[in-house]
């Protein structure tokens, strides 16, 4: 089994026992947590604690923790601005302070990396394609300011990042947790725009995610997420992120579950040039992806293992838990949220905010 080129969710605010024996079999590359596992920080911190002692290896314990909507502890913390709101204060300084506030909140909770900054340029503000609010501008240059200031900050504080969605999910104009999008954009128009943000930023992000959008013009056959030609040819050859660990969003997204039954798109992504596979809440399925994963050449493996293990030397301890330092952070986010009001009317979430 190569359980080790899985990222997998965990059903709920414990580990249940059949979980735990899962997890010690597999031994998968990391974990992610969502709303549904937080309860309290300090059962969160309890959490994370657990998922450690249950890893040979330091695991990868992963979050979305963008700000705004798409705040994982809203329900035991306040929610620092989102990217939009940041960038439409126009101070850098600010989206800096946002980065430090996220780190040391996560460290503090038991996490060692964040899926994010959101680098895809928003394209399509009016449209519910999963990414209202979440995106720190149209322009270019104004995401490497905001973004690159945010990602700074995170990492100096110990926790590494992930940009996203490769290499644009921005161009979307349906949300990939019902469906697959389809953009028309070929290379040229990518490089011309969308990619600036991560060739700018590459030598201080620790990981990609791949997006779940078809690009027809770059491969009419697979969705980004598992297009050998963007992960490998693109991604890899052509802009020289060879050295960065690579994965691919959601799984169970709709997009991808409702077209590749049986652990196919567990295989075409590592197949792609990806790194890690994640399944969120399909569970189950870890096990028989396992298995699959297992049948793949040496050969194909190789790489992703090498950077997997490399990366892993990157990853922080946790800070020591401290229920005072928790109630400190909360006001420090509580006044940098009250300096940063979020702009624009309250309109139904995607699904990425309410996990």
């Amino acid at each position: 089994m190569n359980g080790h080129l899985l990222l997998l969710g965990v059903r709920g605010p414990e580990i249940a026992p059949d979980e735990a024996d899962l997890f010690r079999r597999l031994q998968p590359a990391g974990y992610i947590l969502f709303t549904r596992n937080i309860e309290s920080a300090a059962q969160t911190r309890r959490l994370t604690d657990a998922l450690r002692e249950l890893s040979f290896d330091e695991p990868i314990i992963a979050i979305d923790q963008e700000g705004g909507r798409v705040t994982r502890t809203k329900d035991i913390a306040p929610a620092l601005p989102s990217a939009n709101a940041l960038a439409a204060k126009g101070d850098d300084k600010l989206s800096a302070r946002a980065g430090v506030l996220t780190a040391d909140q996560l460290r503090l909770l038991g996490f060692n990396l964040d899926f994010a900054p959101v680098l895809d340029l928003d394209h399509h503000p009016e449209l519910q394609n999963a990414l209202r609010g979440r995106c720190w501008g149209r322009d270019p240059q104004r995401v490497i300011d905001h973004a690159g200031q945010w990602n700074r900050w995170l990492r100096k504080r110990g926790v590494l990042s992930c940009a996203k969605h490769f290499p644009a999910c921005g161009r979307a104009t349906s949300d990939p947790h019902f469906d697959l999008p389809v953009s028309d954009a070929t290379l040229a128009d990518l490089l011309k725009e969308d990619i600036i943000p991560y060739t700018a930023l590459m030598p201080e992000l620790d990981s990609v995610m791949l997006a779940h959008v078809l690009f027809p013009a770059v491969d009419p056959d697979r969705p980004a997420s598992l297009s050998k030609r963007m992960v490998t040819g693109f991604l890899r050859d052509q802009l020289g992120f060879d050295k960065h660990l690579v994965l691919t969003d959601d799984l169970d997204m709709g997009a991808i579950a409702d077209r590749y039954p049986d652990n196919t798109d567990v295989v075409a992504a590592i197949e792609a040039g990806n790194d890690l596979a994640m399944i969120c809440h399909r569970t189950d399925r870890a096990e028989a992806a396992a298995i699959e994963l297992g049948k793949l050449p040496a050969g194909v493996t190789v790489d992703a293992e090498k950077r997997i293990a490399r990366f892993r030397k990157k990853l922080n301890a946790p800070l020591k838990w401290s229920e005072s330092h928790w109630e400190k952070l909360c006001g420090e986010i509580a006044d940098l949220a009250g300096e940063v009001p979020e702009a624009g009317p309250v309109l139904p979430n995607s699904p990425v905010a309410d996990y």
